[in-house]
């Protein structure tokens, strides 16, 4: 069985790329890594790709926010082949920048088509935060956590990763359609109860991923391309090990291929 294609979009700033592809790879998929302007070029047919990543890094240099820019980029050349991606249920995944973007376009939440219901904003201790987190996987909607029930270790490079939704009772709304794909959680996997360092950002509801009411497109800000190897784990020459963001990855590849 031939295996799925993930296209990876590179901003002017995106540096977690060939990390995320190197990842994709590792999972079992084939990965490419294609430049905006490569993309308009060449007219790329974005339907010859199972898989849609969209990686951390600094866009633009977070110019006018972080993922504003590469959102505009989407939104004005990318427009038809974002929607048709997402709209064919294929898997979409925004990590950390790129979860800036998914957001700030539009594509998530994606509960209701052009208005925004979320945003990502400054660390609540005004603060870039860079270090490891523990995710709990909640969604069983969402392609890429549905069937994990081990928890995540892996780390955060963020100055803007604080979920903020524009009223409060949209909350539910994400509890309700079961759309809350990650949470913060302390070692133990109790919720972290926005209790610093444990959620990094002050996320509502200790927010680290969310995903669209299909189920498809996952948005998180925890970079799990940066633990796929044992070696990668801080404290693995002190034994400790497991816990891998290679599992998160390796769902929706499985998706992409049946």
């Amino acid at each position: 069985m031939n295996k799925p294609k993930v296209l990876i979009l590179h901003a002017n700033g995106t540096n977690r790329d060939v990390e995320l592809g190197e990842a994709f790879e590792l999972a079992g998929a084939v990965a490419e890594i294609k430049p905006l302007t490569t993309l308009i070029k060449e007219k790329t047919n974005w339907q010859d790709y199972q898989l849609l990543a969209v990686p951390g890094g600094f866009s633009y240099a977070d110019t006018l926010g972080a993922g504003k820019l590469f959102a505009l980029e989407l939104k004005i050349y990318f427009a038809e082949q974002v929607q048709e991606f997402v709209a064919s249920g294929k898997p979409v995944i925004g990590i950390c920048n790129g979860f800036q973007a998914l957001v700030k376009s539009g594509v998530l939440p994606g509960n209701t088509p052009n208005e925004r219901n979320a945003t990502l904003t400054f660390n609540a201790d005004g603060q870039f935060e860079c270090r490891w987190v523990t995710l709990a996987p909640q969604s069983k909607k969402c392609i890429w956590t549905q069937h994990l029930n081990e928890l995540i270790y892996c780390p955060v490079a963020h100055g803007e990763g604080q979920l903020k939704l524009a009223n409060p009772t949209f909350y539910d709304t994400l509890i309700h359609n079961d759309q809350i794909a990650l949470r913060y959680v302390l070692p133990n996997g109790t919720l972290a109860h926005q209790k610093f360092p444990y959620n990094p950002n002050g996320s509502i509801g200790d927010i680290a991923g969310i995903c669209n009411s299909k189920g498809n497109v996952l948005g998180l800000m925890p970079h799990p391309e940066d633990h796929v190897l044992r070696y990668q784990h801080p404290r693995w020459t002190r034994g400790e090990k497991g816990l891998l963001g290679l599992r998160l990855l390796e769902e929706g590849v499985k998706y992409a291929g049946e």
